[in-house]
């Protein structure tokens, strides 16, 4: 691990450690799984990103979303 230096307000530090007091956890585990998580969701988002422009790039044929009009019908009752 390596040692690092950052300037946080005043504000988003006390709150860092109170979320950290009651996940049980010392700031730097909890600044780290926060990083973790923040990087994930931004390569969620890049994937999402790049599936909805390649979907957006090929059209649908004809008829295709028919297949699926009835799984999204509700069922009589």
């Amino acid at each position: 691990m390596e040692t690092v230096q950052i300037v946080l307000e005043r504000e988003l530090l006390e709150a860092t450690d109170r979320a950290a007091r009651r996940a049980r956890r010392n700031r730097s585990a909890f600044v780290r799984d926060a990083l973790r998580e923040h990087l994930r969701r931004l390569e969620m988002c890049a994937l999402e990103a790049r599936d909805r422009e390649g979907y957006s790039k090929q059209a649908a044929s004809p008829g295709e979303s028919r297949l699926w009009e009835a799984e999204a019908a509700w069922p009589a009752e």
